[in-house]
């Protein structure tokens, strides 16, 4: 008998899979927008206040599902809470980019930077772990690098923003990948860690007469308490779909997000889209197909597991 609990084994499972795996990828895509929102506070106010309202609706979360004991758990393992305070400034320090880029109206360049963030997890994979590239992987890569350095060369610099982004979160995936824990605490975790300095933040500049808790703008106030949501909610939504689609799938909607991101870059904030970082783009598109098509090609020759 075909075991139930593989993705796709169950049509209903399938769709549930997918509709979570869609809100995940499309709530993330539309972040730029959200941020748009919560432009007239500093981007380090951002993340400060992102990260308070994540421990709040988190909190909540593993309470009413009856899961806070995980969360416990973790604390009790202090080699786990050192993995997680390693992933906890990486995913703090992407976090702090790219509401900067969106505030500085550089979306192009987030758009790129998770463009490019599959491909730099190969590169991870090669380095760290040792793995080995197939040879589709490995022109996807030098075509990749090519990418930026067309955009160095032509733009004048490195495309850093992207960079930074792609690094920082492969470098999270990484550590997270490593770290025996499940999404919801583990992110609990990660932003209690960040707690004292976030609060210690927001007093300061309250101290310094700045309007960190927004009081003046009420709107503005109520997206940073929102942005507890837009962490939290496309997590789960996402690790729902995870269990219950066969990963090429999951790694083809990965690129929904950076989509999202290039289109109202370009067609609604009307960033200039120059010659050069258009070539990088389109660089890095025929370097993502070649990476994609390898994948579905080793997914279709893999064997299916099948349980008796």
């Amino acid at each position: 008998m075909a075991d139930k609990s593989q993705p796709g084994a169950d049509g209903s499972e399938f769709r549930t899979g997918l509709l979570c795996a869609l809100g995940a990828y499309g709530m993330w895509g539309f972040l730029p927008a959200y941020y748009k929102l919560t432009e007239s506070v500093p981007a380090d106010l951002v993340v400060a206040h992102r990260i308070i309202w994540s421990v709040l609706l988190l909190t909540i979360i593993l309470v009413v599902r009856r899961r806070f004991d995980e969360f416990i758990a973790i604390l009790k393992e202090p080699k786990l809470v050192g993995l997680l305070a390693v992933s906890a400034c990486l995913i703090a320090s992407n976090w702090l980019i790219f509401i900067w880029a969106i505030e500085q109206e550089n979306v192009l360049d987030v758009a790129l930077g998770y463009f490019c963030n599959p491909l730099v997890n190969v590169m991870v994979g090669l380095v760290v772990l040792r793995e080995k590239l197939t040879r589709a992987q490995s022109v996807a890569v030098g075509l990749a690098v090519l990418g930026v350095g067309v955009q160095a060369v032509l733009a004048g610099g490195l495309p850093w923003i992207s960079l930074a982004l792609a690094f920082s979160f492969a470098g999270y995936g990484y550590v997270r990948k490593v770290t025996p824990v499940r999404p919801t605490p583990g992110l609990l975790v990660e932003t209690v860690i960040l707690l004292p300095l976030s609060i210690g933040y927001v007093l300061l500049n309250l101290s310094w007469g700045a309007d960190a808790l927004s009081l003046q703008q009420p709107a503005v106030l109520a997206a940073l308490v929102g942005t507890g949501v837009v962490t939290s909610v496309p997590l789960i939504l996402f690790s729902a779909g995870a269990r219950r689609l066969p990963m090429v799938m999951l790694g083809l909607m990965q690129y929904i997000a950076p989509s999202l991101h290039f289109i109202m870059a370009v067609f609604v904030w009307n960033e200039p889209l120059m010659p050069a970082t258009l070539m990088t783009f389109l660089i890095v598109w025929i370097a993502l197909g070649i990476f994609t098509a390898d994948s579905f090609i080793r997914w279709k020759r893999a064997p299916k597991r099948v349980v008796a």
